[in-house]
C-alpha cells in the first residue's frame, strides 16, 4: 500500500453529536465507527424525524442536511439548486479543499445547459449496450487477477491484489490510458481526495492535469504504442483543451476510485453477514444484480452531495434561502425508514431503489459500468474462493475517514 494509516476499529471515537432538537446542530462530516454503517453521531438527525435539518461544518457555519429520500429526489431534480462549483459561495466541507474545490469542475460542477452539452457528448461511451460489450473483458480481467492472487497464495490484501486493479484496468482500457501508469494516477487520486494537507491536494491536481494534458498531446501527435479508447473520441468532439483534460481526469478518477471501494467494502460486508453471504452464493444472475444494488444502498460510500440554492425553496416545512448550502447525506437517505423496511438490515434480496448514484441531471454517468464491475467481481470472487474469510479480526481492518469516499485501506483475507 502507498500509505500506512492508523488502524481504525469499530470502536473509533466519533465527534459528540449535538441534538438538533436542542438548537445545536450535528457536525458534518463525521467518521464511521463501523465501515458499513452511518456515523453514530448522525443518529440525532434520524431520531428527530425531520428529513431536512441544520448541521455544522468545519468552519463553524451551518448548512442544510437532507436525510429523507423523497426530499432528496425532489431537491436533486430542482433546478433552483446549483452544482456550479465556480460560484464563490459554493460550499467547501474540508479545509484542505478550499483552493481546489471552487476551481471549475466539468460535468459534476456545472449546470444546464452546459452540463447537458457535456453529458450528451459522453453518453455513448457509457450506455448499457457499450457496457454489455465490455463484460467479457471485465470477466477476463477478474479471472486473471484472481488466478494471480491464488498463485501467490494466502493471505492477501484484497484491495491491492483485486479490488483496486479491477476498475483501474477497466477504466484504462475504456479511456485508452496506459495501465502502466496506474501507480502514478492512483497515488495522485488518493492525494486529491484525501490530502491530508491542502498542498497535497493542489500538487496532485496539478500533476494529474499535466499527465492527462501530455497524454492528449501524444495522442494528437499520433504517438505509437498508446491504447485507443474513449479519450480518442473525446479529442474529436471537445475543442476546448482545458475542458477535455478536466473531463478525462474526472472519468479516470471516478472510474477506479469509487468502484474499488465498493468491491472491497462489499466483500467485507458480506463476510460480516454470513447469512446474507450464503444467499448471495446461492443467487442466480438476477439475484447477484439485486444483491449488488442492496450493497450500493447499504454502504452509500459517496456520502454528501453538495448543492447551492439560487432561489428560496420550501420543503419539508423549512425554507432553504437563496445562497444557502444543501448537503445530501446519502448514508441516511438510503436508510430512510419512511422508504425502506428495516433500513439498517442488509437484505440481499431487497428490491427497493436507492440514491447511491444520485438522481436528476447529475446522476452518475458511469453507473452501468460500475454495476457490471461489481456484479462480475463479487460474483466471481465468492464463486472461485468458497473458503474466503478475513485474515484478521474485523475490528482490525482499517477504514477510511468520513471526509472522503468511504472504503477500506486494506482487506487482509485468506481462503
Amino acid at each position: 500500500m502507498t500509505e500506512s494509516p492508523v488502524t481504525e476499529t469499530f470502536e473509533t471515537e466519533t465527534p459528540v453529536a449535538r441534538s438538533p432538537l436542542s438548537g445545536s446542530p450535528v457536525v458534518f462530516p463525521q467518521d464511521r465507527a463501523c465501515p458499513y454503517a452511518p456515523p453514530p453521531g448522525y443518529e440525532p438527525l434520524r431520531a428527530s424525524g425531520r428529513p431536512v435539518s441544520r448541521v455544522e461544518i468545519y468552519d463553524g457555519s451551518e448548512v442544510w442536511m437532507v436525510s429523507g429520500l423523497a426530499e432528496a429526489r425532489a431537491l436533486l431534480a430542482d433546478q433552483r439548486l446549483s452544482s456550479d462549483r465556480s460560484r464563490p459561495e459554493f460550499p467547501v466541507f474540508q479545509r484542505r479543499l478550499e483552493k481546489v474545490e471552487r476551481r471549475r469542475v466539468e460535468l459534476l460542477g456545472v449546470d444546464d445547459p452546459e452540463h447537458n452539452v457535456q453529458r450528451r457528448k459522453l453518453i455513448p461511451g457509457f450506455t448499457l449496450k457499450r457496457t454489455a460489450a465490455l463484460r467479457p473483458a471485465i470477466q477476463e480481467t477478474v479471472d486473471r487477477l484472481l488466478d494471480e492472487m491464488v498463485e501467490r497464495g494466502a493471505p492477501a490484501d484484497l484491495v491491492s491484489a483485486f479490488a483496486l486493479p479491477v476498475p483501474s484496468m477497466v477504466i484504462c482500457a475504456l479511456l485508452g490510458v496506459p495501465y502502466a501508469d496506474h501507480d502514478f494516477f492512483e497515488e495522485q487520486s488518493r492525494k486529491l481526495l484525501r490530502g491530508p494537507e491542502q498542498e497535497d491536494v493542489e500538487t496532485a491536481r496539478d500533476a494529474l492535469d499535466a499527465y492527462i494534458g501530455d497524454l492528449v498531446e501524444r495522442k494528437q501527435a499520433g504517438a505509437q504504442g498508446l491504447p485507443v479508447g474513449l479519450l480518442d473520441d473525446m479529442i474529436d468532439v471537445f475543442e476546448d483543451r482545458e475542458e477535455l483534460v478536466n473531463l478525462a481526469e474526472i472519468l479516470l478518477i471516478a472510474g477506479h476510485e469509487t468502484t474499488a471501494n465498493m468491491i472491497a467494502l462489499g466483500t467485507f460486508t458480506l463476510l460480516e453477514h454470513p447469512e446474507q453471504l450464503a444467499r448471495f452464493r446461492a443467487a442466480d444472475d438476477a439475484g447477484v444484480v439485486a444483491a449488488c444494488e442492496e450493497l450500493l444502498r447499504y454502504l452509500s460510500i459517496a456520502d454528501g452531495m453538495a448543492r447551492l440554492a439560487t432561489e428560496d425553496i420550501e420543503i419539508a416545512g423549512v425554507t432553504i434561502r437563496a445562497g444557502e448550502t444543501v448537503v445530501l447525506a446519502t448514508s441516511l437517505i438510503n436508510r430512510d425508514p419512511a422508504t425502506f423496511e428495516a433500513p439498517d438490515a442488509l437484505d440481499v434480496e431487497r428490491r427497493e431503489r436507492h440514491l447511491a448514484f444520485g438522481f436528476g441531471i447529475h446522476q452518475c454517468l458511469g453507473q452501468n459500468l460500475a454495476r457490471a464491475e461489481m456484479e462480475i467481481a463479487l460474483g466471481t470472487l465468492f464463486r472461485r474462493l468458497p473458503g474466503l474469510r478475513l485474515a484478521v479480526p474485523a475490528a482490525e481492518v482499517p477504514h477510511k475517514p468520513g471526509d472522503t469516499i468511504q472504503g477500506l485501506f486494506e482487506l487482509p483475507v485468506t481462503w
